[in-house]
């Protein structure tokens, strides 16, 4: 059940604090990320460690998060949304300040312990706008939040890596700024979305954060692409957690390096998801897009790896165009598979992969870039953990394939508006 916004300015005012609200953490963590790694080399002797350290770093982070987001999703259902928004806020402008300050590898993880435990924003901001929406505009509403995650991660990283290149430190007090900010505004001026009759009882069957996955797994319907989606995912998540690492050890890049790098993909991945995507359902339709965009991925990540001038990475970056349409395309397949009434749960089971992703991926990617990390720059094998992502988009491409040679997919251009609405939200 939802609420109903009592007229428009009330609902585009409610609408607003929620995309301020995604704004702002995506700008604060997109801050962070070119100088996290960097910041945890001032407390270590060598690159080994350094690759090590952060790794158990982000995974710690991603347990916590796998944990605490879907109980405080359900804390929201009972209590309201408001409160574990203020809660989340708070929290994330306190990791942020508590990592500014660290004076020791502890307090780092003392810091993601606190970010972990509060990172419920986005998925409780989205159930706030779906509270205060309509049928008619949910899906609009859904949009602009998709709009305000992309520009905060276009934005952020790369006022981090100018940040940062004048003190590593900077970004991080910047972050928690933005945050308690946030928090401010929404204390005084932001109302509850969800009124006391549509509230749910509390369950604690719903804190389990594997039972989504396990029955998405457990869909033999499907089971070949919820496959092809977690391969695809862990190589996108290694990407994430060993690019500024793997950069600094081999091209000695600065945070400045790092941010423009990531500004150039959240740049090409915007202008696909928002602009293009479309357009290529329509030339290629969501199979063959789907193989098209995980080849380009195989091969980027390829030449991530073999890449031994860092101007290649950027024109890597700026031609893996289709790599970006291929997740929204495998969503739409999977999501045609499924009836309305299990779309819900479906999309949070996917989530769930991206989840996995986050603790596994960090600690076999910078396990892999400590292995060789006293090789020379120039050698080949420094960039064998992106040559490991490569394999796994093959693999990947060969279980799609297998798995459309024997299923009849629906593959229509006439979704492929539908199909850019959805992956925008």
């Amino acid at each position: 059940m939802t609420s109903t916004p009592e007229n428009p300015k009330s609902t585009t005012g409610k609408l607003n604090f929620v995309l301020v609200c995604i704004f702002i953490d995506m700008l604060g963590i997109g801050l962070i990320v070119p100088v996290m790694p960097l910041l945890v080399g001032q407390f270590v002797p060598d690159r080994e460690d350094h690759a090590l350290w952060f790794g158990a770093l982000a995974a710690a982070f991603g347990v916590l998060q796998f944990i605490f987001m879907p109980a405080l999703g359900a804390l929201s259902d009972r209590i309201g949304r408001r409160p574990v928004l203020l809660y989340s806020m708070g929290g994330m402008a306190l990791n942020f300040l508590v990592t500014a300050w660290a004076p020791s590898l502890l307090w780092l993880f003392v810091g993601r312990i606190i970010g972990g435990v509060s990172s419920a924003s986005m998925s409780v901001a989205s159930a706030y706008a779906s509270d205060i929406s309509t049928k008619e505009n949910r899906a609009k509403s859904f949009g602009k939040i998709g709009a305000a995650f992309g520009l905060g991660f276009i934005c952020g990283p790369m006022l981090g890596g100018l940040l940062g290149d004048t003190d590593l430190r900077l970004p991080f007090y910047v972050a928690a700024l933005l945050s308690a900010a946030n928090f401010v505004y929404g204390y005084f001026l932001v109302p509850e979305s969800l009124p006391p009759g549509a509230r749910a009882p509390f369950a604690w069957k719903r804190l389990n954060p594997l039972s989504a996955l396990l029955r998405l797994v457990q869909r033999k319907d499907i089971r070949g692409l919820v496959i092809v989606i977690a391969l695809v995912t862990f190589g996108q998540m290694m990407l994430q957690s060993t690019w500024v690492l793997y950069t600094t050890f081999r091209f000695d890049w600065t945070p400045r390096d790092n941010g423009i790098a990531m500004f150039c993909v959240g740049l090409v991945a915007a202008t696909v998801q928002a602009g293009l995507l479309a357009m290529l359902i329509r030339r290629f339709g969501e199979v063959r897009l789907s193989l098209l965009g995980i080849a380009s991925g195989a091969l980027a990540f390829l030449g991530y790896g073999l890449a031994t001038q860092g101007w290649m990475l950027y024109a890597i970056i700026l031609g893996n165009v289709l790599a970006f349409a291929a997740a929204p395309a495998l969503q739409a397949i999977v999501s045609k598979a499924t009836p309305a009434s299990e779309q819900g749960e479906l999309m949070g089971s996917l989530q769930s992969i991206s989840s996995l992703g986050v603790i596994i991926a960090p600690l076999v990617g910078t396990a892999i870039l400590a292995s060789v990390s006293d090789l020379p720059s120039s050698d080949w094998r420094v960039g064998s953990h992106f040559l490991l992502c490569s394999a796994l988009q093959a693999l990947a491409i060969f279980v799609a394939w297998r798995y459309f040679r024997t299923h009849r997919v629906h593959d229509s251009a006439r979704d492929a508006g539908t199909l850019a609405d959805s992956s925008a939200a």
